[in-house]
C-alpha cells in the first residue's frame, strides 16, 4: 500500500499521462540513503547480518542504470544472500523490519516472498497479508496464481473478509487480469470467471480504496469480455450506491467506445432527440504546442439523461489517424432545454502523445453518437 503522499504523487503524474517520467523518478526511491536505513534496521533485528557484504552486492557498477523493478530485485536478491537461509527465520527478520519502510519502496518485502517463498505456501500467504499493509503485495501474489490458481483464489476469498482495507484490496488488485507491472496470467484473460466471486464480495465495500480496485479489475475484464461486464452492470446497477459507483467506473472504457448496451445501463439512451447547434472551431489551422478552442450548443426535445463527449482523430507518425475520446459532462435535460459548451484543447506534446502535422477531425459525441464533426489542420 502506498502512503497518502505517494498515492497522490503517483496519481498526479498518471493523470498527466507521464508514466515513463514517473518511472525514471521513482527508481530513485532506492538510493544509498534508503539502503543504509534498511541495512541498519536489519542489523538491529538480526545481529549476524553481513551489512557490508549486502551493501556491496546492491551497489555494483551497473546500479545507476537499473530501472525501478531491477533495483528492487537487486535488493531482494542481495538480502537473500545475507539473511538466514532458513526461509522462516528470514521472514522473522523481515517482519520486524518492514513496518519502518512503508510506501512504494516497501515492495521489496513482498518481493522476497515472491522470489523465495513458493515452497512455503502457508507462511508466504501470512507474510503477503502482513506486508501489504505497509506497501503492496499485488505483484507478489501473481506467481502463486500460476502455481496453484484454485488455492490462491481461496486465499483471495478469505481476504475479502479481512478487517484491513489493504488486505481486502489485495484480493481484488492481485487478481486483476491486466495488472500493470504485474506478471501476466493468460488463464484469467481467457476466462475471468474465477475472479467474479472475489469481486462480488467487495461490491459494497465501505473503502473507496477497495472500490477503485474492484472497478479497475472489472474494467480489465471489459477489454476481453465486454458482454460479461455489461451483463453484470445491468443486473447490479441500482442495488447500492457503492456498487453503482464501482459499475460506472468499471464501464468507463465501454462508455468511451460508445457501447450502446453499456450506455443504456446508465440511462443514456438514443441521441436522436438531441440536436447539435452552433458548432464552431476558432480556426481551421493550429500549430503544434498551441491549442484549439471550440464551442457548441445542444438542444433536447425530450426529458432524458445526456452524456457529452468530444473526440479528436489525431494524425499519427505514419500518417494514419487514431481517435481519442474526452468526456465533458453528464446531466439530465428537459424538453426544450439548451446547454452551451466551450472548450480549449491543448496541442502540446506529452510523454504519451506526440502531435504530427496533418488534417485532424474534431467530433461532438452525444450518448455515444457522433452528432457533428469539423476538420482542422495541425501545422
Amino acid at each position: 500500500m502506498y502512503d497518502k503522499v505517494e498515492r497522490e504523487h503517483i496519481f498526479a503524474y498518471n493523470k498527466r499521462k507521464k508514466a515513463v517520467t514517473v518511472m525514471s523518478l521513482l527508481k530513485d526511491i532506492y538510493n544509498e540513503e534508503f539502503a543504509e536505513a534498511l541495512l541498519n534496521r536489519i542489523k538491529s533485528a538480526y545481529p549476524a547480518f553481513e551489512r557490508d557484504k549486502c551493501r556491496a552486492l546492491i551497489f555494483q557498477e551497473d546500479w545507476p542504470g537499473l530501472t525501478l523493478k531491477q533495483r528492487m530485485r537487486r535488493i531482494t536478491d542481495s538480502l537473500y544472500e545475507t539473511l538466514p537461509k532458513d526461509y522462516i527465520r528470514a521472514l522473522d527478520v523481515l517482519y520486524e523490519t518492514a513496518p519502518r519502510f512503508s510506501g512504494l519502496a516497501g515492495i521489496i518485502f513482498p518481493d522476497y516472498v515472491q522470489q523465495y517463498g513458493t515452497d512455503h505456501w502457508d507462511e508466504s500467504m501470512k507474510a503477503l497479508q502482513y506486508f501489504t499493509r505497509f506497501s503492496t503485495s499485488e505483484f507478489a501474489v501473481r506467481p502463486y496464481i500460476r502455481l496453484d490458481r484454485e488455492r490462491m483464489f481461496k486465499e483471495f476469498l478469505s481476504w475479502t473478509e479481512h478487517p484491513d482495507e489493504h488486505v481486502r484490496r489485495l484480493a481484488s488488485e492481485g487478481s486483476r487480469p491486466h495488472l500493470p507491472w504485474g506478471i501476466s496470467i493468460p488463464a484469467l484473460l481467457d476466462d475471468p470467471s474465477p475472479i467474479l466471486p472475489v469481486l462480488d464480495r467487495l461490491m459494497q465495500d465501505d473503502s473507496l480504496y477497495v472500490r477503485k480496485s474492484v472497478a479497475n479489475n472489472l474494467n480489465d475484464i471489459s477489454k476481453t469480455h465486454p458482454d460479461l461486464l455489461v451483463q453484470i452492470a445491468a443486473e447490479r446497477f441500482g442495488s447500492c450506491p457503492h456498487t453503482d459507483w464501482i459499475l460506472k467506473h468499471a464501464c468507463r472504457t465501454l462508455l468511451k467506445r460508445g457501447d450502446k448496451q453499456a450506455l443504456a445501463v446508465f440511462g443514456f439512451e438514443d441521441a436522436s432527440r438531441i440536436s447539435l447547434e452552433r458548432f464552431t472551431l476558432n480556426s481551421e489551422t493550429a500549430a503544434i504546442g498551441t491549442s484549439i478552442h471550440f464551442s457548441f450548443q445542444i438542444r433536447s426535445s425530450a426529458r432524458q439523461k445526456v452524456r457529452v463527449e468530444y473526440a479528436i482523430d489525431f494524425v499519427k507518425k505514419r500518417g494514419h489517424r487514431s481517435r481519442k475520446v474526452f468526456k465533458m459532462s453528464e446531466s439530465a435535460m428537459d424538453n426544450g432545454d439548451v446547454k452551451t459548451f466551450s472548450k480549449h484543447h491543448s496541442l502540446k506534446d506529452l510523454t504519451t502523445r506526440k502531435h504530427y502535422r496533418g488534417i485532424h477531425t474534431l467530433s461532438v459525441i452525444i450518448n455515444g453518437t457522433v452528432k457533428g464533426s469539423l476538420d482542422f489542420s495541425v501545422e
